[in-house]
């Protein structure tokens, strides 16, 4: 297992990999120009040169950042990816000074196991909901909101 920084040659890759989940409903969809643009924030799994799982940290602000994107192909589940990813971001974070973590997700069970807590929607600064409202389930997702604190 490799986890890295992701390469313009992985935008295939990460797309697929996304939209399979955006399609069952499961998270956002991203187009490739908006993949392309931020593909400094992603970083992902790989295997025998397949890109197995994917994610980004998007800083929001001075004080908080976002896990996006998180995605572990099917056929590669729970074998620990989704976990060292979140780890590779969460320390990440701590290089970069940032006090705070945070995810809007439909399994919220996954990331308490990493150390997160949930808090309501409306706790986050309203900055995060720049993406949500172009979101065809917004308002009402049902997604659930969880942070970490690292300082």
């Amino acid at each position: 297992m490799l986890i890295r920084k992701a390469k313009i040659s992985d935008v295939e890759a990460i797309h697929r990999l996304i939209n399979y989940y955006a399609a069952a409903g499961e998270m956002l969809a991203r187009a490739r120009a908006t993949l392309y643009e931020g593909i400094r924030e992603f970083s992902v799994v790989e295997i025998d040169r397949q890109i197995v799982a994917v994610g980004s940290l998007h800083i929001l602000w001075c004080d908080l950042a976002e896990i996006r994107a998180l995605a572990v192909d099917p056929a590669y589940i729970r074998r620990g990816f989704g976990t060292a990813l979140v780890k590779t971001f969460l320390a990440e974070a701590r290089e970069l000074e940032l006090p705070r973590v945070f995810a809007l997700t439909y399994k919220p069970d996954f990331f308490k196991k990493c150390g997160f807590r949930e808090i309501e929607k409306e706790d986050l600064p309203q900055k995060v909901w720049q993406e949500c409202v172009n979101c065809p389930k917004f308002p009402d997702c049902g997604e659930s909101a969880v942070i970490i604190d690292l300082a």
